[in-house]
C-alpha cells in the first residue's frame, strides 16, 4: 500500500491511501506540531510489523473512526498515542518510562499491550526521527510517499 502525505498550508495535512484493488481514500490529518498521526502509525506498524489502522486499511477496511475494536490494532493505537506523547515532549523520556506509560495507557483503555521492549521503543523513535527530518524538508503543497508492506 502506498501512503501519500501532502503538507497543507492550513490546519490539516492530507493522507491518500492507495491500495491495489480499492479506490484511493483521502484522510485529513490535523496538524499537531510533529509528524502527522498516521505517519506515527506508519513508524510503529512498520517497525513492529503489527496489524494496526494502516494494515487493516491495506487489507480493505475503510480507514475511518468506525473500525471495530481488535486486540492487536487497539494495542497499536495505544502505542501510537504513547509515542506521539513522547515526541511532543522532545523524545527524551527514558525508554523504560515510555514502556511504563504504554502499560498505563493500555490499562486505562482496557486493552492488552503488545509485547514491546526497550529495543523496539528505540527503533520506533529512530524511525520517527527519520520521518520527522524527511517531513520537515517537504514544502507546503509537497508530498511524501511511503510504502507499507503487508
Amino acid at each position: 500500500m502506498e501512503l501519500i502525505f501532502t503538507k497543507g498550508a492550513g490546519k490539516f495535512d492530507r493522507l491518500v491511501l492507495r491500495r491495489p484493488g480499492f479506490a484511493d481514500q483521502a484522510i485529513d490529518c490535523p496538524k499537531q506540531r510533529i509528524i502527522p498521526h498516521d505517519m506515527v502509525h506508519f513508524a510503529v506498524e512498520s517497525v513492529l510489523e503489527a496489524r494496526g489502522f494502516l494494515r487493516r486499511a491495506a487489507a480493505g477496511e475503510r480507514a475511518d473512526f468506525n473500525m471495530a475494536a481488535e486486540s492487536e490494532s487497539d494495542g497499536v493505537e495505544r502505542l501510537v498515542e504513547t509515542v506521539q506523547g513522547d515526541a511532543w515532549s522532545g523524545g527524551s523520556t527514558a525508554p523504560d518510562e515510555v514502556l511504563a506509560l504504554y502499560g498505563v495507557t493500555c490499562d486505562a483503555r482496557g486493552c492488552p499491550p503488545l509485547p514491546v521492549d526497550m529495543a523496539a521503543i528505540e527503533a520506533i523513535r529512530t524511525r520517527v526521527a527519520e520521518l520527522t527530518c524527511d517531513w520537515e524538508a517537504v514544502p507546503i503543497g509537497g508530498t511524501m510517499t511511503m510504502r507499507l508492506a503487508c
